[in-house]
């Protein structure tokens, strides 16, 4: 059976639609498909890190996403219908020439996905709604994805971005291992309220020392509030309008007619787990398919973004550049590791064990130990960019790097040192010493990651075609 397409995408969340724009991009003919009719509805994953805003900014969708959302507000801690102070959500943070985005900034997850729907659409990709994965089939030259419409679908790689209760996972017999992060059940909900301001997180402590608590969130760029509050072990969570409208009514000092809509909701118990393997042949796990966090400290949907960034570049090599095969090989054992370290991160916010700080907003992960990473110098100063490191951002000779990366190509950074010829899909910057990175050649993969670095232009060449950078 011939191929019908280069990439099918299972799931239409954040992972997939981010892996559709990136493959898109590239000139990768990609299909997304989703089981539901339409994009998810709720609010789930509103916050994304600083660091997902620079992917973001790379795929072209950050102007959107500022102005679709805000900032996060100060919590506000109330008891008995008092206000009785404010507390920090975050560690605080400073804005940097190379660190531009800071903080977090929140965005309800269904329209973090329009944003991306919508850049998809502009690329020429497309989004098949209603169809739902079944079965899989692969071989020597690509895979066959089973429909429950009783049709097929043919393309050379398949990705399972299908969410944490993944079809495609079970169907190739991956497991999981985790652990159970909290074993009280978990409301969460968007509403309309009345008679409470948008200035503040709201947070009810149970008045008995109890942890099941609630709190209500307005959600940027809307007129709802996301609700969260936790459940006795054991407990039924109605999930209805009027017994939603109960429980904040029974928490807080709302009436239940302040709840004047009830738009979404859901029940979940916190977990955390891991898939034992990223990878089954041609197909690829990412996001929830591949590893499920608590929702505490926002690194689920901001993982998973990330996991589509690093297979996006690779897969586009592989079916448009003229690079082996092999280097998607180099996914899991980059992600899975990575992976591993923000599910312990989430498990250790949620038990109240870590703070929301500089671990959170994902700045400072990197791959030093990856196969793809070459380190050529004899030493490297204390603080300063290695190869494995994220390309920070700066100004080069009145280049912007940010503006320089942005794009599906390669970058060499030649600073205070002469670059050598290189093929013409690299971007070159010249100049001189710049702050974190010094002096010295640096090669920034399509990812925003520093590939290879060194003093001098022998092995440039030579590490440019293991990945046969040629659109």
């Amino acid at each position: 059976m011939e191929t019908d397409t280069d990439v099918l995408v299972v799931g239409a969340g954040p992972t997939g639609l981010a892996l559709g724009v990136d493959l898109a991009r590239r000139g990768v003919d990609v299909l997304v498909l989703e089981r539901a009719a339409g994009l998810f509805p709720g609010s789930r994953g509103k916050g994304l890190q600083p660091r997902t805003l620079e992917v973001f900014d790379d795929l072209g969708v950050l102007d959107a996403v500022r102005a679709a959302g805000g900032t996060y507000p100060v919590g506000m801690i109330w008891q008995d219908g008092r206000r009785v102070g404010e507390h920090r959500m975050f560690d605080p943070a400073e804005a940097s020439e190379d660190s531009p985005y800071d903080e977090p900034w929140m965005v309800p997850q269904w329209r973090t996905q329009e944003i991306l729907r919508d850049r998809l659409a502009e690329l020429g990709g497309e989004v098949a709604f209603g169809h739902e994965v079944t079965g899989i089939e692969q071989d020597a030259r690509g895979v066959t994805a089973h429909l429950a419409s009783g049709s097929a679908l043919r393309a050379r790689w398949l990705v399972a971005a299908d969410g944490g209760r993944s079809a495609v996972r079970r169907a190739l017999g991956i497991g999981m291992t985790g652990e159970t992060v909290d074993p009280s059940p978990m409301l969460v909900a968007d509403v309309r309220i009345s008679g409470l301001d948008r200035d503040h997180w709201h947070v009810f402590p149970p008045a008995d020392g109890s942890p099941h608590f609630l709190a209500v969130c307005p959600l940027a760029g809307t007129e709802d509030f996301q609700v969260v509050a936790q459940f006795p072990e054991g407990a039924a969570v109605d999930l209805g309008p009027d017994g939603i409208r109960k429980v904040i009514a029974e928490r807080s000092h709302l009436a239940p007619e302040d709840v004047t809509e009830v738009r979404w909701a859901s029940d979940f118990r916190p977990r955390a787990a891991l898939a034992d393997r990223f990878r089954a042949g041609r197909v690829f796990l990412a996001g929830d398919a591949a590893h499920v966090h608590s929702p505490a400290g926002g690194q689920g949907l901001n993982t998973s973004v990330q996991d589509a960034y690093n297979l996006g570049w690779k897969l586009g090599a592989v079916l448009t550049g003229g690079a082996p095969a092999g280097l998607l090989d180099s996914y899991e054992e980059e992600r899975r590791p990575v992976a591993a370290r923000m599910l312990e991160l989430s498990t250790g916010v949620h038990r109240g064990e870590v703070r929301r700080g500089g671990a959170t907003r994902q700045l400072g992960l990197g791959y030093r130990d990856s196969s793809l990473t070459a380190e050529t110098r004899a030493s490297v100063a204390q603080g300063a960019v290695r190869a494995g490191d994220r390309a920070p951002d700066g100004t080069v000779d009145g280049v912007r790097l940010f503006d320089a990366f942005r794009g599906p190509h390669w970058t060499l950074l030649a600073l205070g040192v002469d670059a050598p010829d290189v093929p013409e899909p690299v971007r070159v910057v010249r100049g001189a010493a710049l702050g974190a990175y010094g002096t010295g050649l640096f090669l920034v993969r399509p990812d925003g990651y520093v590939g290879w670095a060194g003093t001098a232009p022998e092995g440039v060449g030579g590490y440019l075609g293991r990945f046969g950078p040629t659109r």
